[in-house]
């Protein structure tokens, strides 16, 4: 080791885990330090950057010896954009470490027995799998190292840079999103930039151009999205026709003006320029049929991996075990994606969500696919989610849940264990809030089966489906 007045350098350390947020693990002198871009195996010198009582923050210096689960990475800005921090290792490494999150996260914090657990879902395309990105248009551009920036520089259009609010990672090529999302994304840059269409300064609310939202469909349709600070028709219609003639791929072609403080539009109304206001994605049936079509606006959740969702679904509607005369109620409908996918499946589906648009978005889908016994509610799941709403709309023989990454309020799993449903399907995107949860019910449910699901390649992220069954139906 050796030591400057306000820096650590270590030398020749082994990188012996993966940790927490993409992280991976060094020990030295008994103290864990959390390091970036480095896979479990690797050899590096690393300079600590942040110094707690308990560990260390730091980062590579040198990669002396690779690991043998070190890959070759796709991404001409990996270790810069914050992003797929995975991306350097294995797929089936990454696989395996992400099993292994879920099943220390159940047995630690939820004491799961987690013996029922399968093998992870892995996604079949690692590159190229989003159907939705969001870009930030900003004045001032990440300097990458030592990179010198000239005074007149025009800013950048890419990613939020991960350390601070008010600067952009330029984005030559995501890896993330199938062609035309680049060009698209450039062709913006390249024409702001020739025709002097300012970008934005969230730090002082100056300039025009604030972010681009890209979104398409396995059925090939794609949704441009440009959101500007000030009504400049002047300086967006132009822009707008450009995209429109250069990519006849764009079938919906959308704005919003967006004079807010906060990059935040689900409040900000959508002007349509051309094309049609949503876009149409297709998802087969569980078991086979007519697959389901889902209209998706430019404020609709809709799963980002398109091919893993229905496999997520699939799993989900396999564990319900439905045989066509249940009551299933749907949490966090979203939607209502996960209710039109067990419809044909059972007599009545309930679904409930916080928001209207989206409860707006599952009628309208329902109705498209000719599902007759789905009904949406708007409102606070915990308000929403009462004994007068039951008694109204019957009891649930299965829930399924799927909510945010906070997990389920105490009040709605404090429902569920009133109403009792003989089977509760919980998903999650988030081990550790589930694991609290599954506790939580664990006085009136065993664990019966566990799937994790990898939407996410290159992430630390992971779902994870838990069916609980009620200990008397064991």
């Amino acid at each position: 080791m050796s030591k400057t007045k306000q820096e650590i350098i270590l030398n020749d350390v082994s990188v012996t885990d993966a940790g927490a947020e993409g992280m991976a693990i060094v020990k030295h002198e008994g103290m864990v330090i959390f390091v970036p871009f480095v896979v479990p195996g690797d050899v590096i010198d690393l300079k600590i950057i942040k110094k707690k009582k308990n560990y260390a923050e730091g980062r590579m210096l040198a990669l002396k010896q690779p690991s043998a689960l070190r890959v070759p990475t796709a991404c001409p800005h990996f270790g810069v954009c914050g992003g797929c921090k995975w991306q350097t290792l294995q797929y089936d490494a990454q696989l395996k470490y992400k099993q292994q999150q879920v099943r220390d996260n159940l047995e630690r914090l939820g004491h799961v027995d987690t013996s029922s657990m399968r093998p992870i879902c892995g996604s079949e395309n690692i590159y190229y799998y989003r159907n939705k990105l969001e870009f930030t248009c900003s004045t001032k551009r990440w300097r990458n190292g030592d990179e010198e920036i000239p005074a007149d520089d025009p800013g950048a259009v890419g990613f939020h840079a991960p350390t601070v609010f008010d600067k952009a990672i330029p984005i030559d090529h995501c890896a993330l999103q199938r062609e035309p999302s680049n060009k698209i994304r450039l062709a913006v840059r390249d024409f702001a930039f020739a025709n002097g269409l300012p970008l934005y300064d969230i730090r002082n609310h100056t300039g025009f151009l604030r972010n681009i939202v890209i979104r398409c469909t396995s059925t090939g349709e794609w949704m441009v999205v440009v959101i500007v600070a000030e009504e400049r028709p002047e300086w967006l219609f132009p822009l707008l026709d450009h995209l429109k003639n250069l990519f006849p791929e764009i079938s919906s072609l959308l704005y919003i003006i967006n004079g807010k403080m906060n990059d935040s539009y689900s409040d900000l109304e959508v002007h349509c320029y051309h094309g049609s206001p949503f876009i149409t994605e297709s998802m087969p049936r569980f078991g086979g049929g007519n697959p389901l079509r889902f209209r998706i606006h430019p404020k609709s959740f809709y799963q980002t991996n398109s091919e893993q969702a229905f496999r997520l679904y699939s799993f989900v509607a396999e564990f319900a075990d439905l045989k066509g005369s249940e009551t299933v109620y749907d949490l966090y409908t979203g939607t209502g994606t996960i209710a039109q996918f067990v419809a044909d499946r059972c007599r009545k589906v309930v679904g409930i969500e916080y928001v209207e648009d989206a409860i707006a978005d599952a009628k309208e889908n329902a109705a498209c696919n000719g599902l007759s016994n789905c009904e949406f509610f708007a409102g606070d799941m915990a308000k929403v989610f009462t004994e007068d709403f039951i008694a109204r709309q019957g009891r649930p023989d299965v829930v399924i849940t799927d909510p945010p990454r906070a997990g389920m309020h105490e009040k709605v799993v404090q429902q569920l264990l009133d109403v009792a449903p003989q089977r509760i399907v919980y998903v999650s995107c988030n081990p550790a809030t589930q694991a609290r949860d599954l506790d939580l019910l664990s006085s009136h449910y065993a664990v019966a089966a566990l799937q994790p699901v990898d939407m996410f390649p290159h992430t630390q992220h992971v779902e994870n489906v838990a069916l609980l069954v009620r200990k008397d139906e064991n």
